[in-house]
């Protein structure tokens, strides 16, 4: 009979401890995992937002280290990241490549015609299908691409001047070694 009392008490006290444990665990809240790091970026051709610029065509990026940005013209963050991204392109230390994520296209284009275009190329997802592919959660997210195709590195959230110098350009630096 003190034994059918316990039960529940001693049912709590294990699932308590499993989820303390799981929260101990869990290092850094900040990075979302992702299943595609090392393997292929997902084949695409996105057509372009702006007519003077390629879409986006996955396949035609190999040869070379890029960034692929998902962005927005509606993503406060990616208003803060912005910046960055044009001194990136400006000092050409790597090629950014865009996929405009649900977002009304001139919207888009008034945004970059504003603030400027860091994008070597930019290509639509008004579903947000696409950005799907690679694993998004939301914007802005930005993925380091390998000269094979690869996905390398994935950044979640805005790319500050801090997370370049010290996290994405070791990783392009050393790709391209």
């Amino acid at each position: 009979m003190r034994a059918i009392v316990l039960l529940p008490l001693v049912m709590f006290a294990l699932i308590a401890g499993f989820f303390a444990w799981a929260l101990l665990m869990r290092h850094d809240s900040s990075v979302l995992p992702s299943a595609l790091i090392d393997q292929p970026a997902p084949q695409m051709k996105l057509e372009p937002l702006l007519p003077n610029l390629p879409g986006l065509d996955v396949a035609a990026l190999k040869g070379e280290v890029v960034l692929v940005n998902i962005f927005a013209s509606w993503c406060p963050p990616c208003q803060v990241e912005h910046p960055v991204f044009m001194k990136v392109a400006a000092e050409k230390a790597v090629p950014i490549y865009g996929i405009n994520y649900k977002d009304k296209p001139d919207a888009a284009t008034a945004w970059l015609r504003r603030l400027g275009n860091p994008y070597s190329g930019i290509g639509v997802d008004p579903l947000g299908r696409n950005a799907i592919e690679w694993g998004n959660y939301g914007v802005p997210e930005t993925f380091v691409l390998d000269r094979q195709g690869r996905i390398r590195h994935r950044f979640v959230g805005p790319v500050t001047d801090d997370a370049w110098r010290d996290t994405l350009l070791p990783i392009v630096k050393k790709l391209r070694e």
